[in-house]
């Protein structure tokens, strides 16, 4: 079982592995960010269906055949699902540029998304030390995606997991997985209530 102090250090990369936007939004705010994962602005709810995708290098990721509407996030923004690995997109297909089903926006976000599947696995082909940062997940879904980055990391990599539950401040907890570090965090307004205990989560990590 690794302790937070066990992932202090120098990175090449950190990225997140969802389930949705807040762990791209730490990194980003701590400077901790080089550029954009491909998972980073998406809700990624099922853990299984990411380590899937891992373990296929992202092959089926985003076919347009797969995209249906969800609804309207906002009024700018629709959500769509990929329906192959359960990724909801509700930061890229603008409202006044497409008509679902017909989505004319996509060639432009299908190459965004190539661009950053290829850069992903291009840093972890590479030998560097690599952070993962997963939240909410379980013991299980937590065995099979470090079974899957394995299959896809040159050099050392440990993952952070951090599920939100109803405790009063950082509790770790007992996960004996290899590469993971898996801690809880108070489940109260997590979007902005944790910003300090992120702070003090990525004191002493730092990109090379």
């Amino acid at each position: 079982m690794l302790s937070l102090q066990d992932i202090k250090g120098p990175y090449h990369a950190i990225f997140s592995l969802g389930n949705n936007c807040l762990p791209a939004i730490e990194l980003r705010e701590h400077g901790l960010r080089k550029f954009a994962g491909p998972i980073d602005w998406m809700g990624t709810p099922v853990l299984p269906q990411i380590s899937r995708m891992l373990r296929n290098r992202f092959q089926g990721m985003l076919v347009y055949a797969n995209l249906v509407l969800v609804n309207q996030a906002s009024e700018e923004l629709y959500n769509i699902r990929d329906l192959e690995y359960d990724l909801y997109l509700n930061h890229d297909f603008y409202v006044h540029n497409n008509f679902p089903p017909h989505l004319p926006a996509y060639p432009d976000i299908k190459t965004k998304y190539d661009r950053r599947t290829t850069r992903f696995l291009q840093t972890l082909e590479s030998g560097g030390r690599i952070l993962f940062i997963r939240t909410d997940s379980n013991y299980e879904e937590m065995k099979e995606l470090v079974d899957s980055l394995k299959q896809i990391c040159a050099g050392p990599f440990h993952v952070l997991a951090v599920n939100h539950e109803p405790v009063p401040e950082i509790e770790m907890m007992d996960w004996d997985i290899e590469h993971v570090c898996a801690i809880k965090m108070p489940n109260i307004d997590i979007w902005n209530s944790n910003r300090f205990r992120w702070t003090f989560i990525f004191q002493g990590m730092y990109l090379i």
